[in-house]
């Protein structure tokens, strides 16, 4: 159906090639044009000041949710005046023992042109961006909406 492309450079600064030594940031060049500056978390010996997988992961699933919300939202004749998400990713262990982004929590907060709609409607809104967003069908992460 769709195709989404990456190039994902890094390049040896000189210093020696040891784990403790060698430079995370690397760059990813987006199919739209745009570069992004990347490098490992700071927890792993990266730049701060760069975007990491793990963030990058959380702010994929927090836009898309958005994005997929508001399509609904759209469709279901209930215009949003604004949105905003504090989205949380926690990584730890796994079933397996393994590192993973095991979990993401979105806090989102929609204004609505017309005022808000019940609790209940709008719990139903989550839940149908939840279950159509492409984002959530790709990962193992629990997702929760709060």
């Amino acid at each position: 159906m769709s195709e989404f492309r990456t190039t994902t450079r890094w390049q040896a600064d000189g210093r020696p090639f040891t784990y403790d030594t060698y430079g995370r940031d690397h760059e990813a060049a987006l199919g739209s044009g745009q570069t992004v500056a990347m490098s490992s978390a700071p927890d792993y010996l990266g730049s701060a000041s760069r975007s990491n997988p793990e963030e990058l992961l959380v702010a994929a699933l927090s836009s898309c949710h958005m994005l997929t919300f508001l399509a609904i939202a759209a469709r279901k004749r209930k215009p949003v005046a604004s949105y905003t998400c504090e989205a949380v990713g926690h990584l730890d262990k796994d079933a397996d023992g393994q590192l993973a982004v095991t979990r993401i929590v979105l806090r989102p907060t929609v204004q609505f042109v017309d005022g808000p709609p019940s609790a209940e409607e709008l719990e139903k809104l989550h839940h149908l961006a939840h279950k159509n967003c492409f984002i959530a069908h790709s990962i193992r992460a629990t997702v929760t909406v709060e």
